[in-house]
């Protein structure tokens, strides 16, 4: 893993044209080096990434446009345009958009860890399926939490 390079990613793009599809959602990292990774985020209505915790990151979602609905540490609660989202490591956490609109936002976690390459896991995966993605995701230190009754 790398220091982190000084310079700007450009609106509309990512880092070396990188554009990941995630159960549904668009993701456009931005920067990534050992101490942080950065990503935009897009996703359309109705998708979502359920309760999970990352066990060694903090992770941050600052909200660009639309509505989240969260579930945090057990706790519902809303985040709209400007708000910024803060997900200590080991509380789990949910995101949900129950809208009709997309939500645009901007995703940052410390360290990096293993995060950069799951993404890239996922989006290679011949079939994203829900059960194989919580159990791929358990090898990069992202743990997904079973259903609630």
């Amino acid at each position: 893993m790398q220091q982190m390079t000084a310079g700007i990613t450009k609106a509309g793009t990512g880092i070396d044209g990188i554009v990941w599809n995630i159960l549904g959602q668009v993701y456009v990292p931005k920067q990534m080096s050992e101490a942080s990774f950065s990503w935009h985020a897009t996703f359309p209505p109705g998708t979502f990434v359920p309760p999970h915790i990352h066990p060694t990151q903090d992770e941050f979602i600052y909200m660009l446009e639309g509505r989240f609905d969260l579930l945090i540490d057990g706790r519902g609660y809303v985040a709209t345009a400007g708000d910024l989202i803060r997900l200590p490591m080991q509380i789990p956490h949910g995101i949900f958009n129950k809208t009709d609109q997309p939500v645009k936002c901007f995703f940052w976690v410390t360290p990096t860890r293993k995060l950069y390459d799951l993404f890239w896991a996922i989006h290679s995966m011949k079939e994203q399926n829900p059960p194989e993605v919580v159990e791929l995701s358990a090898k990069y230190e992202v743990v997904f939490l079973p259903p609630e009754e």
